[in-house]
């Protein structure tokens, strides 16, 4: 395969692998831990570099995965005072172990490649030079990494999708049914420093933010069913990545950018487009929930008179502007609409309200 055939794939690799625990992320309501997580791995890095003063040890994936988990349990011991809410306590913990490990990199590790800008910003279009056989296979070593985390993410969501769902929709109903939500939130959490150890390396800790994050907030605009959201979250992050990959060699600029704004830029599309909780069509409600308001005003009043002395005066299409103190355009469409939704006659200059519109009148003067 050719370097840039590489470069696509191992970025749809890290597209499906981030979006998959990105999703629960999302429906939790915990989406910037992703971005804490992405931070504190430096500092778990740092320390097994400590310990083992080998750069290519798999310890220091450990490690970072293990900080990463560090991080969700003291973000949640200074929530559980209720001193202080989730944000702020994200706010505190990650800039202090990030700090940490800036300090001890400048401090003691100043002749070591250890380089927290190459950890926030990587460079996915170095990944096909760091090749690994395995199997008589040559791949990108970031290949067979992200291969092996998004197999594990999709056997543990697999496994216990049932679970999750219901811890992330009614975690009291997953203890009362003898679940545990604590052991599933930090299973889930240790897929996430996981996922986010593994693609840094390739492609920078600011492209695993948002593609774990972007794509399942489009997907959630789109659908109401969990199983839906996990494969259109992992089809909208795997497209923006391509789009990205192709926006950056138009461009001749970094590929890890064009790829984060590619997710900006369809989330934005779904937030205007999305069907049923879109920018456009909650424009369209709002302005089709106006008419029918002012149909029931209309219809209301037109009640109200019925039977009066006034009643001619009032029901009067001439005069309705001074009653209700609308303009003549509007009252135009108002009746207009009204007259298409069966809910009055007009009989020249004067308005009849029909069955179907004094019931709904009726019921709207109850409310």
């Amino acid at each position: 395969m050719s370097p840039h055939v590489e470069i696509q794939l191992i970025a749809v690799l890290v597209a499906a692998a981030c979006a998959l625990p990105g999703t629960f992320l999302v429906l939790r309501r915990t989406a910037m831990v992703s971005d804490a997580i992405s931070h504190t791995m430096l500092f778990g890095i740092v320390i097994s570099y400590f310990v083992v003063r080998d750069l290519a040890s798999p310890w220091l994936m450990v490690g970072a995965t293990l900080t990463g988990v560090l991080t969700v349990w003291l973000v949640e011991l200074l929530t559980r005072t209720r001193r202080v809410h989730e944000d702020a306590a994200i706010g505190l913990v990650f800039p202090l172990l990030f700090s940490l490990a800036v300090i001890m990199i400048s401090r003691f590790a100043g002749n070591v490649h250890l380089d927290n800008d190459a950890v926030l910003l990587g460079e996915i279009g170095f990944a096909p030079f760091d090749r690994l056989t395995l199997l008589g296979i040559e791949l990108p070593r970031a290949m067979w990494v992200l291969g092996g985390i998004l197999s594990a993410n999709l056997l543990f969501i697999g496994v216990c999708y049932k679970e999750l769902q219901l811890s992330t929709f009614d975690a009291g109903l997953a203890a009362a049914l003898g679940f545990s939500p604590a052991l599933l939130h930090y299973g889930l959490m240790t897929l996430v420093s996981l996922t986010a150890v593994g693609a840094f390396d390739a492609v920078g800790a600011i492209l695993v933010i948002a593609l774990m994050i972007g794509p399942p907030a489009a997907a959630y605009l789109l659908t109401d069913r969990l199983s839906h959201m996990i494969g259109l979250g992992v089809a909208i992050g795997s497209l923006s990545a391509l789009a990205g990959y192709w926006l950056a060699r138009l461009l001749d600029t970094t590929i890890a950018g064009a790829m984060a704004t590619m997710v900006g830029v369809s989330f934005a599309l779904v937030f205007v487009l999305a069907p049923q909780r879109g920018v456009i069509a909650l424009l369209r409600r709002r302005a089709r929930q106006r008419w029918i308001v002012a149909q029931q005003m209309l219809a209301a009043h037109l009640l109200q008179h019925e039977g009066t002395p006034a009643a001619a005066d009032e029901s009067r299409l001439s005069t309705l502007g001074e009653h209700l103190r609308w303009s003549p355009e509007f009252i135009g469409a108002v009746v207009h609409r009204a007259e298409e939704a069966g809910m009055l006659q007009r009989e020249g200059d004067t308005l009849r309200l029909t069955e179907r519109g004094r019931a709904l009148a009726a019921a709207a003067m109850t409310r």
